[in-house]
């Protein structure tokens, strides 16, 4: 094992050149921690928040909470884990860099069957999926629904595991490219942004879609809500245009008696016993087949900073990720 590694840092907040690359000992894992041989890394928009400084975080600040990757040793007390270990984590901190430390209680493994390098994809969007449709809003068979950025991360996961449950999918993108890609993981009408919500009544015959799964933000809120039916759930679970500005819940009255919810993942991995259940399902899925992973574009950890940009130009479709 090397005494020092590379890692990511950021000094002050900015552009995406605020993401220096460093020099770090490697750091020895304490009592219920395990040390992890990063794999690679995803990368994600709370990142691009932290970076920016749209989400304050203290400074300097070693980003990255979600990743994959072999146990290189075990801190005292840890049950259940062994060196050569393949895991993964959605909650782990400063995980862009060679090797990472994770709670050993945030870390699950990864089957087999499972591609190292690809199980950094799964823990955030997929454990983000299935709380969506399992929790924020319990899809039903026969349910028509409308999510946003169907050729995204989330939106290919979302798309196949509503299939799964049996719903009908409307989803957006914003180009004939990604439409293709939308519909490839089995969505049943792919719109373009400006289409919602007029297409999406014409769809349901004026009713509305039973739910929405918005993780766009600011520019599709507006269309997004006026797509659902009386007593629909607005689900809002991210703001990759930007953060929805304040809003007059009595609009919800007005429009149908609608609900509305803004979820983050963290809640939902609330408990050992409630993580487990999420990542023997996701990945069980993505072990068997069933559920089939998209990556995107892949960066070197050098080049987080045109990760960073890739992202932030929403031209990305699947996954991204950094390697070391």
């Amino acid at each position: 094992m090397p005494d020092y590694q590379d890692l990511i840092r950021i000094d002050r907040y900015g552009s995406p050149e605020e993401l220096r690359l460093v020099q770090d000992p490697v750091p020895e894992p304490g009592p219920g921690e395990l040390l992890v041989k990063v794999a690679a890394v995803g990368v994600n928009f709370i990142e691009t928040y932290q970076r920016s400084g749209v989400y304050r975080v203290p400074l300097p600040f070693f980003p990255g909470s979600e990743a994959s990757g072999t146990i290189a040793a075990v801190g005292e007390g840890v049950t259940g884990f062994a060196v050569g270990d393949l895991v993964a984590t959605a909650e782990g901190s400063g995980t862009y860099a060679e090797f990472t430390l994770l709670d050993a209680q945030r870390a699950v493994k990864v089957p087999g069957g499972v591609d190292p390098v690809e199980a950094a994809a799964v823990p955030l969007q997929g454990f983000t999926a299935h709380y969506l449709i399992n929790d924020s809003y319990k899809v039903k068979a026969g349910d028509t629904i409308l999510t946003t950025a169907g050729a995204g991360g989330v939106g290919q996961l979302l798309t196949q595991m509503l299939k799964a449950k049996g719903a009908t999918v409307i989803t957006t993108t914003s180009s004939p490219e990604k439409a293709a890609i939308a519909a490839a993981a089995g969505a049943d009408h792919v719109l373009r942004y400006d289409e919602v919500p007029g297409a999406v009544r014409e769809i349901t015959d004026g009713v509305g879609v039973a739910a929405v799964y918005d993780g766009v933000g600011a520019s599709t809120f507006e269309s997004s809500l006026l797509s659902l039916r009386p007593r629909g759930t607005m689900v809002l679970f991210g703001g990759a245009s930007g953060q929805v500005p304040p809003f007059d819940l009595q609009r919800l009255n007005a429009l149908g008696s609608l609900s509305i919810t803004r979820p983050s993942l963290s809640a939902f991995l609330s408990s050992p016993a409630e993580r487990a259940w999420r990542a023997g399902e996701v990945f069980g899925a993505v072990a068997s087949g069933e559920l089939k992973l998209s990556i995107g574009e892949r960066f070197s950890l050098r080049h987080a900073d045109d990760a960073h940009r890739a992202l932030e130009g929403r031209g990305t479709t699947g996954k991204v990720l950094l390697v070391p």
